[in-house]
């Protein structure tokens, strides 16, 4: 399993006890806010974007009403102005981790800054735009729990997904084209397979395996990262064994 993987799992199933769930609620607001501005609908029907910014938002308890004001802001609906943009951010960590942080903000200068702060005190470095990009793919990560492989493989070959990768904890990855995300997700819903995790992401094309020592400071990085506002998801190209991770995380 990839280090993202394993990262956007434990933050996934963090989110709905977090205590910080009021900062988590604002970028989760502000991620549906933009999206639904970038497509112009408040609609998330044939928009994967927003669709998947509002399944996050459901997924982490944000209620229904606000999701829906803040779509409908987002595409002007409400006669208010949603100023953020999206920006990314490459860099690498310690050990040669390629980093990618997604940031929705309205003063780049000021992200660019703590973003620059947060690698530094890391032991990581800043890149340029397209340093480390070009080691990702823009995919679709549905996964799948409680379910036998054969079940997994039928459905998401009938929706056209690219991928099907059994876990070290029984879990399933199903791999898709972004533009197949939503299709996908359903399929695999419709055949009655219970679904974790659903998201819109940047897999990395290969992997570098850290030990404890070395997987230590890269989580620490990719953790301050996560705790900037503006920061709406890190992406990295780690892998590291289950009972490493389950130590040092």
């Amino acid at each position: 399993m990839s280090g993202h993987s394993k990262w956007a799992g434990i933050k996934h199933k963090k989110a709905v006890v977090d205590a910080r769930r009021g900062k988590l609620f604002a970028k989760l607001i502000r991620g549906i806010e933009v999206a639904a501005r970038e497509g112009g609908t408040s609609s998330a029907s044939g928009d994967m974007t927003l669709a998947a910014a509002i399944d996050r938002a459901k997924s982490s308890g944000v209620p229904a009403d606000t999701i829906e004001r803040a779509a409908k802001r987002g595409a002007g609906e409400l006669g208010e102005n949603v100023n953020y943009e999206r920006v990314l951010y490459e860099g690498y960590a310690p050990g040669g981790v390629a980093v990618i942080a997604e940031a929705l903000t309205e003063n780049r200068n000021r992200t660019s800054s703590e973003v620059r702060s947060v690698f530094g005190k890391g032991g990581g470095n800043l890149g340029e735009p397209g340093s480390v990009a070009w080691m990702f793919d823009r995919c679709g990560l549905i996964v799948v729990n409680n379910a036998s492989e054969d079940d997994v493989l039928l459905a998401a070959a009938d929706a056209g997904a690219d991928d099907v990768r059994p876990q070290e904890d029984g879990s399933f990855e199903v791999v898709c084209d972004s533009k197949d995300f939503a299709r996908v997700r359903t399929a695999i819903e419709s055949a009655g397979l219970e679904v974790e995790n659903a998201e819109l992401t940047m897999l990395p094309q290969s992997t570098i395996a850290l030990d404890a020592s070395g997987a230590r400071p890269v989580l620490r990085l990719l953790d301050a990262l996560e705790e900037l506002d503006d920061v709406q998801n890190v992406y990295a190209n780690f892998d590291i064994p289950d009972e490493v991770f389950a130590e040092v995380s």
